[in-house]
């Protein structure tokens, strides 16, 4: 997992509440298991039309969003079914960051375990952003997970609670595999003892 670096760009509006991990990958494409390749359909329901054919009034179709890296979302954002290919598709689309008042809890978790912040702040201070975000590349979004902290163009900051734990797991690019990886000479150490007391298991 790569480590969580600062962003500075555009963030995207997306002010509908309940966006489910349905309608952020559509259940045709789960049947893989690979991480890279989804990002192509994300909201695939909502970006393209039956023909395949792009609805330009989608806001990631829009040539100020196309390569943004914040969501700006209303709440309940990632509800519905557990689905670890709904952070997957965001983040191969480029998405490292999403701002709500409340996140599914299940997908909040599966955010942090693929490199994914999930940040909660008040409504107040999701709508200042969510019109911050409306004016496009007009105006630029910075998050800073070392400080806790988004800020606005115009100079606004806002500081944002985060676990302790998952938040170093970010700063540091650790999953629970990388986690686990880093007491391999413990658990070999373990297994080699276990194996001489206990020969017959």
């Amino acid at each position: 997992m790569d480590k969580f670096q600062t962003i500075t760009g555009v963030a995207v509006p997306m002010p509908l509440v309940n966006i489910d991990t349905d309608m952020i990958i559509p259940k045709q494409f789960l049947k893989t298991v690979k991480r890279s390749g989804l990002g192509a359909n994300l909201f695939d329901e909502m970006r393209f039309d039956k023909d395949g054919n792009e609805v330009p009034d989608f806001v990631l179709n829009q040539p100020a969003y196309r390569n943004a890296e914040v969501i700006v979302a209303g709440d309940n954002f990632g509800c519905g079914s557990s689905r670890e290919h709904a952070p997957w598709a965001l983040l191969d689309f480029g998405v490292k960051c999403v701002i709500s008042t409340g996140f599914a809890d299940i997908f909040f978790n599966n955010c942090f375990q693929n490199g994914i912040l999930p940040i909660v702040l008040p409504k107040e201070q999701v709508e200042l952003l969510m019109k911050e975000a409306e004016k496009g590349e007009n105006a630029r979004i910075t998050i800073d997970l070392e400080k806790q902290e988004v800020s606005t163009s115009d100079g606004t900051a806002i500081n944002f609670e985060v676990d302790p734990f998952k938040r170093q797991c970010l700063l540091d690019g650790l999953d629970d595999i990388d986690l686990t990886l880093e007491k391999s000479t413990s658990i070999e150490k373990f297994e080699e003892q276990a194996a001489a007391s206990r020969p017959w298991v």
